[in-house]
């Protein structure tokens, strides 16, 4: 809810593309040097203590925003200050989540498991926008902050209330630079989890490039329109809810990296659709189908790691491998904006002969299409996927183990 109302004022206040992509850098940049050390810390403390750290930060984060706004101080680096410490201490929070998973559910189930998160994941989705458009008009963005504590609230004394197995963590004498490599170390002596970090690390990039122009170029679009924003954001949750439910329901296939594959396709083109539409009649249909593939792609992705993975370890692998999806991620975020204003504008300009039949030269045509460029490689990832024989052979491989 606080995300989608800080966009709508981040909008109005700015009305750059360029300002908006860089919430989500300065929200990857602490990611990265906190992640060499979290797989430490979640190998070694409580991720049920973790969790809660995480989401009492969020909070206080939160509370910030809205003295600030209170006061008529809040300004746009203000949001940058806020996301990189949610981001900071989201990444302990997230990989602490992640690595309790397995711990908690048989190795065969690991798939369904992740797609019921998908579907929490994805209720937010929904629900979170939806409020916060009905909010945000009458009382501000301080109504939105407001009803966002409670939730935080809630999540807190959940994660009181429950118990989550800890693994045994075995003492060793190894100096800190091994640990902080360890997890690489693990990644690079399995040809197939090597391939299977290319191949995320590829559909990442082009992912996150065209997620960091996603709500400007509908706002560009649509003169700003935050109903027709949340009803995309609607439409994405909606989507990914019952994508979960069915792979819930189904399992997904036997082999996981057929389904991460097909997932990444199924995206790549329903996000160029999506790219080549202006209103809502392409759009909703669009993000439907886009959203419908992530938890059949997440899901198995994440498995075929957990299943990889010894438990008591799983903090330093899953931290490698974020710690360079998140170099890749902040990358992505702070080449979106300038990329579509400052390199795309001008083939827009010359009338390109790609441009005008697919976007004409209307306002936000400079973002959508690159956001039609990011899309394409989406496709090409899926496919290229299928063409790795080491990926291939990644549902055979042994655990890695300490």
């Amino acid at each position: 809810m606080t995300g989608f109302a800080l966009t709508l004022w981040a909008w109005e206040l700015t009305g750059s593309a360029t300002a908006l992509a860089l919430v989500g850098f300065f929200s990857q940049l602490p990611r990265i040097p906190v992640t060499l050390i979290a797989g430490i810390i979640i190998d070694r403390f409580s991720r049920k203590h973790l969790m809660v750290l995480g989401d009492s930060i969020a909070t206080l984060s939160t509370v910030g925003i809205g003295i600030l706004y209170l006061t008529g101080s809040l300004q746009i680096w203000h949001l940058y200050v806020a996301a990189s410490v949610r981001g900071g201490f989201g990444e302990v929070q997230r990989l602490a989540y992640q690595t309790s998973i397995s711990s908690m559910v048989p190795p065969i189930q690991l798939t369904r498991a992740n797609s019921m998160n998908s579907a929490v994941h994805y209720g937010s989705i929904i629900f979170g926008p939806a409020l916060a458009g009905i909010l945000y008009p009458l009382t501000g963005l301080m109504g939105v902050l407001l009803a966002d504590l409670g939730t935080f609230g809630v999540a807190i004394a959940t994660l009181l209330t429950i118990s989550i197995p800890q693994p045994t963590h075995h003492q060793t004498a190894e100096p800190l630079w091994s640990n902080l490599t360890f997890g690489f170390r693990g990644i690079w002596r399995q040809p197939s989890l090597r391939s299977l970090l290319l191949i995320t690390v590829l559909f990442r990039f082009f992912h996150d490039l065209g997620g960091a122009i996603y709500d400007p170029m509908i706002l560009a679009r649509t003169n700003g329109s935050a109903q027709t924003l949340a009803n995309t954001a609607a439409a994405a949750g909606i989507g990914g809810i019952t994508g979960a439910i069915a792979l819930t329901a189904w399992g997904g296939p036997k082999r996981r990296v057929n389904g991460m594959c097909m997932g990444y396709i199924g995206a790549g083109i329903a996000k160029t659709v999506f790219g080549l539409g202006s209103t809502l009649k392409v759009w909703v249909p669009a993000q439907f189908c886009s959203s419908l593939n992530f938890p059949l792609l997440g899901s198995s992705e994440k498995a075929l790691w957990m299943e990889n993975t010894s438990p008591d370890i799983q903090g330093r692998i899953f931290a490698a491998n974020s710690f360079v999806l998140q170099s890749v991620s902040t990358i992505a975020s702070l080449m979106a904006g300038p990329i579509a204003e400052r390199l795309i504008e001008p083939a827009i300009q010359r009338q390109a002969w790609i441009v005008r039949p697919l976007l004409e030269t209307t306002p936000g045509a400079r973002i959508a299409l690159l956001y039609v460029f990011t899309s394409l490689a989406l496709i090409l990832v899926g496919i290229g996927g299928y063409c790795l024989p080491a990926l291939r052979r990644v549902d055979e491989t042994m655990s890695v183990t300490n």
